[in-house]
């Protein structure tokens, strides 16, 4: 929500700096996310000063250029080439000085600089209203009065807005304060515990009457649940037009775009005491009647956006005697809005059911700045206030005479709340004992009545605006956040309790491999559960009716839950590549949710994504590309970390890889991984290969949980390392290699890695030569050479007879 700090102070004095503010309102809860500088026209003029042509004269070597002299109050004039047609020699002009900067009308900005136009020197730039931003018009240079002062500056003469802007991250809870009204009251309360007391200023609506009684239009509430107050009052006899400029730039400030006065007016309102209006055309009402209903499920109905939408049952309309006008509290109809014809209003201000406009708003995929306040609760107290408030500005800027009178439908009155709060509870929660006059002080500038006061507590009324404070908890916490969480001092000791929780638990071995991945350079990435149901036709695995579906989507692309990881992380590695960042090691807890017929279920998953170079480039090291090999050494590794030995690979085959493997144990998936295939990036415009690894992680779980740790001594005698070359077959792998020697010798053989493999000339065809080491190891005594050779011979022969194989 963004708040203008120069509309603020309409409400309270305000001497403080905006910083100040901003600082005050976070420590209040409202927290200040951002503080911007707006200004009615961007850059504020600085640097353009009043000039006076003291001379005109046709440029030498250009038919639409001239060049003139001009005094601006220095001791010498600039020359200035001008291409304007209305220049002319004893006008008062605006003139940009070497080094102002200047901004299209797109916000781009430039700089004024030293120059030659067509070969004539140029030391400045004698500007025109859209160059200036002062208006729209290029025809020609803006001309002054003559009355202005030389070399005064521009922004002297112009009335510049210059404000500043508060971007505050409302919580759900604050419905209070969705207004600068709202937030003034904050302030006013932050800032008398800093002994500053300051009065609320409210606009005054004492100068409200009836002019006449020309224009009566019914209302009837027929749901009075959904709409348990209604006001509403007609305004005749105005001219629908531009908004004065001061409403513009309050508007601007907070990012609206201004439409016509009356719209404009009803959001200055809704924005400045946080109660939504509406302007119906009285001429469009039909019958001169307002009805508040609902309407047959599957009626058509055409909002201001020009959509048509087919209703829902429950959703609350405004209608007049044959037609609905509005969706109530969410967005107004097609036909029933103000136009530049408009010359009568039906203005209408109400309170409407917070959970009905939540849910009606959520169904249509709508979110106005009136449904973000109403779905939250606004004062059911402001309504005729606010609609007063409203029908003087219009008369003041759009002309005009109320010609009826409120009506305020308003059988059953939102009472206040009220609340007991004990003092022990109080200090019981906050932590500290603070004051009991304190305490009343807080409690009072936040409008809350105190009704009695006891030894033991208070009993208070709360205003019905503050829908959040219903309990003796939200009192305590509204003291707590006025007087300051900085303020509460911290103990000396500190009490903790101490957990008995399995080494398994989930999340503690989630923190066990993200640290060990992070290590490895790898990132972790959140994406989002939610996304389009395309992706199922990518993979022949998933099926469309697999899909959960969300039953309030905020769009087509979020209005399923995902079905697999790959593709949320496809979307992550589109989002670096486009942006130069290829080399990529990404890894994402996360779950999947499927609907079997009815029966949904989640399950957890650890993703792992690779592309691009293992490392960034570097001088004194060569960058090679990630491959099958190095994910599936990183896979080996979070499974080694967690206990998982003993793992089988196969090879895996899976419509979205081009080739893959999966690693289990005792009959137990725990990962597919591969490289993905080239089809499925296409999808997502990838043109570099792309490894993928899914563990399945309530099963890595499992498995971790079923293996014990094995400690024994560190051998005191040495290992052995023998070599062979081997010519083999094309064929043959070297997991067979591994196994045949594992076979051999099950005692004293410790390891067996492939250290080499050449491939090419010199060998005979389908053959190639793996260099393959043997490490020997006997725990108990040291190895002869005997013993060496007896194994290695064995091996040799086993080789040979199994393999074909032969040494090189």
């Amino acid at each position: 929500m963004k708040v203008s700090y120069n509309w603020l102070k309409q409400f309270i004095k305000l001497s403080e700096n905006p910083e100040a503010i901003s600082e005050l309102l976070t420590d209040l809860g409202l927290e200040v996310e951002g503080l911007t500088v707006y200004q009615s026209v961007k850059g504020g003029l600085e640097g353009i000063v009043v000039g006076e042509v003291l001379t005109c004269e046709q440029h030498p070597n250009a038919d639409r250029l001239k060049i003139t002299t001009v005094s601006i109050g220095e001791s010498e004039p600039l020359q200035i080439v001008c291409g304007a047609p209305n220049v002319a020699a004893g006008q008062k002009v605006p003139v940009a000085t070497i080094g102002t900067t200047l901004y299209t009308p797109e916000g781009e900005a430039w700089k004024i600089k030293k120059g030659k136009i067509r070969g004539e020197a140029s030391h400045g730039m004698i500007c025109a209203e859209d160059e200036l931003g002062l208006g729209q018009s290029h025809d020609g240079i803006l001309v002054l009065d003559k009355g202005s002062e030389v070399g005064a500056k521009l922004s002297d003469i112009f009335d510049i807005e210059n404000d500043y802007v508060f971007e505050i991250g409302l919580t759900p809870n604050r419905a209070d304060a969705m207004s600068h009204y709202g937030v003034a009251r904050d302030l006013k309360a932050g800032l008398l515990q800093q002994e500053k007391s300051r009065e609320l200023i409210t606009p005054s609506v004492s100068a409200f009457h009836v002019d006449n009684r020309s224009l009566k239009i019914d209302v009837d509430v027929q749901n009075k649940q959904l709409a348990p107050r209604y006001c509403g009052v007609t305004i005749s006899g105005i001219k629908v037009a531009e908004s004065p400029a001061w409403i513009q730039n309050r508007l601007k400030a907070i990012g609206l775009a201004p439409i016509n006065n009356v719209v404009d007016i009803t959001n200055y309102v809704l924005h400045e005491l946080g109660q939504p209006l509406h302007a119906f055309d009285a001429a469009k009402i039909t019958g001169n009647k307002v009805v508040v209903k609902t309407l047959k499920s599957g009626t058509k109905f055409k909002t201001l956006d020009g959509v048509e939408r087919e209703l829902h049952e429950d959703d609350l309309m405004i209608c007049n005697a044959e037609t609905p006008m509005c969706i109530a509290g969410v967005f107004g109809g097609m036909e029933s809005g103000v136009t530049e014809q408009t010359t009568s209003i039906f203005l209408e201000s109400a309170y409407f059911n917070p959970v009905s406009i939540r849910k009606t708003a959520k169904r249509h995929g709508l979110n106005t700045d009136a449904s973000f306040r109403f779905e939250r609760g606004i004062d059911p107290n402001i309504t005729e206030y606010a609609l007063k408030r409203a029908a003087l500005l219009i008369e003041e800027i759009a002309g005009g005479e109320i010609t009826s009178d409120i009506i305020d439908v308003y059988p059953k009155k939102i009472e206040d709340f009220q609340v007991r709060m004990s003092f022990d509870n109080a200090k019981k929660l906050i932590g500290e004992d603070i004051p009991r006059e304190k305490i009343k002080e807080i409690l009072m500038s936040l409008d809350i009545k105190i009704n009695n006061v006891t030894e033991a507590g208070l009993g208070l009324t709360v205003p019905a605006y503050r829908n959040d404070v219903q309990r003796e908890a939200d009192i305590i916490e509204e003291i707590l956040r006025v007087y300051g969480y900085n303020n509460i001092k911290t103990t000396e000791k500190l009490n903790a309790s101490i957990s008995n929780t399995s080494k398994f638990e989930d999340y503690k071995l989630q923190n066990i491999i993200g640290n060990q991945l992070a290590s490895q350079g790898f990132f972790e990435t959140m994406t989002n559960s939610l996304t389009t149901p395309d992706y199922v036709e990518l993979s022949n695995d998933l099926h469309i009716e697999h899909n959960v579906e969300m039953l309030n989507p905020l769009s087509n692309d979020l209005s399923v839950m995902r079905q697999s990881m790959l593709f949320s992380g496809l979307e992550n590695v589109r989002h670096n590549v486009n942006r130069k960042r290829e080399d990529l090691k990404l890894f994402e807890f996360g779950k999947t949710y499927h609907d079997y017929n009815g029966k949904r279920e989640e399950f957890k998953h650890l993703a792992l994504i690779v592309t691009g170079n293992k490392q960034t480039e570097r001088w004194n090291a060569e960058s090679k590309p990630s491959d099958f090999y190095y994910l599936k050494g990183t896979i080996e590794a979070i499974l080694q970390r967690l206990g998982i030995n003993n793992l089988k690979a196969a090879p895996f085959k899976a419509d979205v890889f081009s080739e893959g493997m999966q690693l289990s144990t005792r009959k137990t998936v725990l990962v597919e991984f591969g490289l993905v295939k080239k089809s499925v990036l296409k999808h997502f415009g990838i043109s570099q290969p792309v490894l993928y690894a899914n563990f399945k992680w309530d099963a890595v779980i499992e498995a971790a949980k079923a293996n014990q740790v094995i400690f024994k001594a560190i051998p005191k005698y040495p290992e052995v390392r023998r070599d062979f070359a081997l010519l083999l077959d094309q064929s043959v792998s070297f997991a067979e290699i591994d196994a045949i020697a594992m076979q051999t010798e099950k005692q004293l053989l410790k390891d067996v890695n492939l250290f080499d493999v050449y491939e090419g000339k010199n060998l005979p065809a389908g053959k190639k030569s793996y260099a393959v080491s043997f490490t020997l190891q006997d725990e108990n005594k040291t190895l002869t050479d005997k013993q060496i050779d007896k194994i290695m011979s064995k091996l040799q022969a086993n080789f040979e007879k199994q393999l074909g194989a032969e040494l090189r």
